[in-house]
């Protein structure tokens, strides 16, 4: 396992952050989770090196925090946890009631990297940036972070203090933070954290068809609007997306690679990237994930790979927002629908 500075704060984290809401046995995304799997999972990702967990409140209302806190129970030293503040939790004494609920549930006394998971286009950031320093000042939490913030919101958050890392969707095909985000990332010393980082399994391999897709993995903007769990109005680009699928699993046979393995090894090569956060819902999947940390992909390999989701980068434009046809990430009369 390899390890890079989160941010400036000095801390080392893995390469490979293992993502928890899929451990969740009550959220309606994940059918069938077996909470003994969810346990191993993360058990298996600290044996394989992985010292970065994130989690979440919205993730089973709460239970992936629970799971997490009782598999790292007595296996906390050296373990850096993540966790955030709902959309609904910003104003500063929700704030604080939410951050108090997420330390019960992890059972520990200080969450070390606390992210706003969503940005507000209705709420001030200044109140909100304040609570979180409090928190931090009484060591509540120990870093303060950032989750879905576009280039706009990410600029207002710059000129209020220091947020160590900005979690985005980012991958093969799913690219748009580099046109503007990655830049702003790059020039002031923010760990990007890439969540959905095998775009929920169509980089693992699992779909050779959009037909194959169940609704629940197909409401993303790749996807047709005429899917049924789809609420972004837009066309999708599932022939293209399918194509550089076709072509990654060909390039992926031919490197003698798991095809899931080479897309998380790529973006660990990208600017600004310090973990990605990969979910697994049982032990088997923590580990093949883990192992891509160890990949060296050389210069050739990684050109070949941004070449074939070029396309796909280029339709899905600007807009991060993998569900938004207007962009939540960005504040009103700033976003970008191209």
């Amino acid at each position: 396992m390899r390890y890079r500075e989160l941010g400036t704060t000095g801390l080392k984290v893995s390469a490979v952050c293992q993502g928890t809401w899929s451990v969740a046995t009550r959220d309606a995304f994940w059918d069938n989770q077996d909470r003994a799997d969810s346990i191993a999972s993360i058990r298996a990702s600290l044996d394989a090196g992985v010292n970065f967990f994130d989690t979440a409140p919205a993730y089973g209302n709460g239970e992936s925090e629970e799971i997490l806190g009782e598999a790292l129970a007595g296996r906390r030293d050296g373990v850096v946890v993540a966790s955030k503040v709902p959309p609904a939790d910003m104003e500063p004494d929700r704030l604080r009631a939410s951050c108090e609920r997420s330390l019960r549930a992890l059972r520990v006394d200080a969450i070390d990297l606390y992210q706003i998971h969503w940005p507000s286009k209705t709420l001030p950031l200044d109140p909100t940036w304040r609570a979180l320093e409090a928190l931090r000042a009484e060591g509540k939490i120990r870093h303060i972070g950032v989750s879905n913030f576009g280039a706009g919101f990410l600029r207002r958050q710059l000129a209020l203090g220091r947020a160590e890392t900005n979690q985005l969707p980012y991958s093969l095909l799913w690219r748009g933070a580099e046109f503007d985000i990655q830049p702003l990332c790059v020039e002031h010393r923010m760990g990007i954290l890439c969540y959905s980082p095998i775009a929920q399994g169509l980089l693992a391999g699992t779909f050779a068809s959009a037909a194959e897709v169940p609704d629940k993995r197909a409401r993303t903007r790749l996807f047709s609007s005429a899917r049924k769990m789809t609420r972004h109005g837009e066309p999708g680009c599932e022939a293209e997306t399918f194509a550089a699928v076709a072509a990654i699993r060909d390039l992926a046979r031919e490197a003698g690679l798991p095809m899931g393995r080479l897309a998380l090894a790529w973006l660990l090569r990208q600017p600004a990237v310090t973990s990605v956060v990969a979910g697994a819902r049982n032990a088997a999947q923590a580990a093949d994930n883990a192992a891509a940390a160890d990949l060296d992909l050389d210069d050739t390999l990684v050109g070949r790979l941004s070449a074939i989701t070029a396309p796909v980068k280029r339709l899905m434009g600007r807009n991060v927002d993998p569900w938004e046809h207007v962009s939540r990430m960005e504040p009103e009369g700033e976003g970008t629908t191209d």
